[in-house]
């Protein structure tokens, strides 16, 4: 019983010392009804910047951000305010086409046929500025080479920002001699080197950030307006090149056929390169989809285009315009009744200019770099000396 009397007395101690422990201390204690508990507040998340009607071109300026407690993260200055604008994948459109503004773009264009047909005017109409060779003319006392020479010649055209070196190689000699056979393969040949120094610096070790592609994107092909047919001689060539080149066959000063004579000449050629399997650019085995298909329908059914080529000037309604003056007028060469020089030019550049050199390092390239490889058993040696090696003058 006296045990049990001191645990009770023991207990009520701890129960005193407990309640007088809180009354000391009830002065930083504060209890709360539940009705009075605030929810914390709920901040809405930040909205993502709409896409604007017109995206502006991100600043090229670099961002430097603001040393910190200099007006905070709301005062920013203009410098770093083009980073937090929109943010879309399709931004990389404008980052591509600052870039190719900065480094520029190569496109070689090769012309073939015969002396006076207008190769060097058409080139130089279809740029609008001389890029072409003077004269490719014999004069009397000038002997007519008995090979076909290469003539290159290059220039760097600027227009709205962006360069575009244009390198214009010129055929002399083709299809002026007596004998005409294998003239084609000094052409043949110089397209086939472009592709093995691309190869060879492709190849190296030690290859160059960016490689000079000097490699035919093109191949102009004159033809005679006769009238009649194709010769032996257009044919062989067009059927040897057209595996290692894109050919774009055109008629050449086509202002001497009537409209009948140049629809008829038109519809034969396309029979005659139908008959002999030759397919010029675009190939229909390149399309990659309806809407391409349907665009190269169009300029299939066109070719082979009759142009009329002009680097003169005259006046006609009251405007300065280029074109071929004759005694019962002038010939408009921009004019689509006149002749097709403005469907040539708005294929050539405007539309397929890009796909001209894709398919060239697509399909042309690849083509001759396998069977080079195949023939060598795999990745020949490259010798630090290989790029002082010498180019063929043909």
């Amino acid at each position: 019983t006296r045990s049990t009397l001191a645990n009770t007395r023991n207990m009520l101690k701890i129960i005193q010392n407990t309640v007088q422990f809180a009354k000391n201390h009830s002065k930083h204690y504060q209890p709360h009804n539940m009705s009075e508990i605030v929810p914390p507040e709920v901040r809405p998340k930040p909205a993502v910047p709409a896409k604007p009607s017109h995206v502006a071109p991100p600043s090229s300026v670099p961002f430097v951000p603001s040393p910190q407690g200099t007006g905070g993260e709301g005062q920013g200055s203009g410098r770093g305010s083009a980073l937090f604008g929109y943010i879309g994948i399709d931004t990389i459109i404008e980052q591509m086409r600052k870039k190719t503004m900065k480094t520029g773009f190569d496109f070689n264009i090769m012309v073939v046929g015969q002396s006076g047909l207008g190769k060097s005017t058409l080139v130089n109409t279809l740029f609008k500025s001389q890029v072409s060779r003077r004269s490719t003319s014999w004069s009397r006392d000038e002997k007519i080479p008995k090979t076909v020479e290469i003539k290159s010649v290059s220039h760097v055209i600027e227009e709205g920002g962006v360069k575009m070196k244009l390198t214009v190689i010129d055929t002399p000699g083709f299809g002026d001699q007596i004998n005409n056979e294998n003239c084609w393969e000094p052409i043949s040949k110089y397209i086939n080197e472009q592709y093995e120094k691309f190869l060879k610096e492709e190849v190296n070790i030690a290859r160059k950030k960016r490689i000079p592609d000097t490699r035919v994107h093109c191949c102009l092909y004159f033809i005679s307006p006769t009238g009649h047919s194709l010769r032996q001689l257009d044919i062989e060539f067009m059927k040897h090149l057209s595996r290692v080149v894109n050919i774009i066959p055109v008629i050449a000063k086509s202002d001497t056929l009537t409209l009948d004579e140049k629809t008829e000449f038109k519809q034969k050629v396309r029979k005659e390169l139908e008959a002999c399997g030759i397919e010029c650019y675009p190939q229909k085995e390149f399309d990659e989809d309806m809407e391409d298909k349907s665009d190269n329908d169009k300029i299939r059914e066109a070719m082979p285009f009759a142009v009329v080529g002009s680097d003169k000037e005259y006046q006609a309604n009251a405007k300065r315009i280029l074109g071929r003056k004759t005694p019962w007028g002038v010939v408009e060469v921009e004019n689509p009744n006149h002749c097709e020089f403005s469907l040539l030019r708005d294929f050539m550049i405007r539309s397929h200019l890009q796909d001209l050199k894709e398919v060239t390092h697509n399909i042309h390239y690849e083509t001759y770099r396998a069977k080079r490889l195949n023939d060598n058993g795999g990745l020949h040696p490259i010798s630090s000396s290989g790029q002082d090696t010498q180019e063929s003058n043909l």
